[in-house]
């Protein structure tokens, strides 16, 4: 029971988080509700034309915001309009915004564009390079004090997956479940839903969750700048490649903010600011996607269903 609750408490703690160190920070209520945080270019010159964006939650909110600040900041001075940043807690939170009209512009996780572009709802605009490559992977995760060796291993562990709809956080790790006939309620002895990776990471990295399936992206990003954050972390194993997840518009986006936008972030590389913002980011840079690339992970859903 303990240590359930000390589970808890650290999920809501990296999931859940105030802050407001200046006038234009996130303010972040504990239930993601009544929201409207902004991001705000000091040159702006038209108040009534904002651009709202969502991040859904790879990473905890406050980390979100460090991690995403730096390329809205940017964008709204090359656009010149004010960013509002729509916070929510789950990925399928953020699909019901960009399909109510409520985002114009989302960074959402694969496995959420796919059950989103399902429905026609969103269009692909951009996607990042990583590494030069438009792909990433789900890492199967434990501590490397654990003595488990092998996915099999897990059984009658612990595990964490992040949310419903994650591809690495989520559908990965089941569609290997189905490999090998059973769920997760019926191989592991306690499953969490997290809904950040970077907590999944930590709950291992605490010896809390004996394992988890997170994204290869965040876990590499925390390795290069706070590698004490995954010291205890062993790679059980990696997935193959999947479409890196991307950059979406609703499908009530102005079409001339939409063009601007794209442009400016296509060229971003090109800038001498925007450059040193995506290197911070291991972001070579961006490129218009293909919906090809997110074939295999539709491939996962239908077997997994």
């Amino acid at each position: 029971m303990y240590k359930v609750l000390i589970i808890i408490v650290l999920i809501q703690l990296c999931a859940c988080k105030y802050f407001n160190e200046n006038e234009n920070e996130i303010i972040m209520d504990v239930d993601f509700k009544k929201q409207n945080d902004s991001i705000t270019n000091n040159n702006y010159k038209n108040s009534d034309s904002t651009i709202n964006v969502a991040v859904s939650a790879m990473i905890s909110p406050k980390e979100t915001f460090k991690y995403y600040r730096e390329i809205f900041d940017y964008l709204s001075k090359k656009i010149n309009r004010k960013i509002i940043l729509k916070q929510r807690k789950t990925y399928g939170e953020v699909n019901q915004m960009l399909e109510n009209g409520q985002v114009d512009l989302a960074f959402i996780c694969s496995g959420a564009y796919v059950n989103e572009d399902d429905k026609k709802n969103i269009d692909l605009l951009l996607v990042p390079l990583c590494n030069n490559k438009p792909y990433y992977q789900a890492y199967v995760i434990v501590n490397k004090n654990s003595g488990i060796n092998h996915f099999g291993d897990l059984y009658c562990k612990s595990f964490a997956f992040t949310d419903p709809l994650s591809n690495t956080g989520c559908l990965y790790a089941k569609k290997l479940l189905k490999d090998n006939k059973v769920t997760g309620e019926g191989f592991f002895s306690k499953l969490v839903y997290t809904y950040a990776h970077d907590a999944s990471i930590q709950l291992v990295q605490k010896n809390i969750i004996d394992g988890a399936t997170i994204d290869g992206l965040i876990f590499e990003y925390l390795k290069t700048y706070y590698p004490d954050r995954v010291s205890n972390i062993r790679i059980l194993e990696k997935s193959e490649l999947f479409g890196i997840p991307p950059i979406v518009t609703s499908k009530y986006i102005n079409s001339d903010i939409k063009n601007k936008i794209k442009n400016e972030l296509l060229l971003m590389h090109n800038d001498s600011v925007g450059i040193q913002i995506l290197k911070k980011l291991l972001i070579n840079k961006f490129e218009l996607g293909n919906d090809s690339n997110y074939n295999s992970i539709r491939k996962f859903k239908k077997i997994i269903n």
